[in-house]
């Protein structure tokens, strides 16, 4: 007989208590999110979503905004491919009115994340970039670059 009979498995723990931050966090109450993910990670703090979640919330709800900081950062340490940390991070950083770190974190997930439809979204929404000065050129391009400031 398995031990694992009745219990969750290493992979899913933490997950319930996720979950309700998750909910907590869209229904407007960001005290109770990070309640919850700060659980989560009690469980399972070697997770980069948990981490990266209870940075965010420590921003939101308890203006923790270095602390909030250095928890994103982490987590993008340990998984650097997806969207959503960056996300986290860039959040963080409109938050205490860091828009061009904001802007850079999301230019650096695009990169690192794949072309994701909500980073591009994010930026959108930010949307202090102009266009660049030639179309046909990538906007990292020098001349682009040169012009446009």
């Amino acid at each position: 007989m398995s031990h694992w009979i009745g219990t969750t498995s290493p992979a899913d723990a933490g997950m319930s208590d996720f979950k309700e931050c998750l909910k907590q966090l869209r229904d407007g109450h960001p005290e109770d999110a990070l309640l919850h993910v700060r659980k989560a990670l009690g469980i399972a703090p070697k997770n980069a979503f948990y981490l990266s979640y209870t940075g965010l919330l420590a921003a939101l709800a308890e203006r923790r905004f270095a602390d909030g900081e250095m928890l994103c950062q982490e987590a993008l340490g340990m998984r650097h491919n997806h969207a959503q940390l960056y996300l986290n991070l860039a959040e963080v950083y409109m938050q205490c009115g860091r828009v061009q770190d904001a802007i850079a974190t999301l230019e650096k997930g695009l990169v690192s994340a794949g072309r994701d439809f909500r980073i591009r979204r994010a930026l959108q929404k930010i949307g202090n970039r102009r266009e660049p000065v030639f179309g046909f050129l990538h906007r990292s391009h020098p001349v682009n670059r040169a012009l446009g400031r």
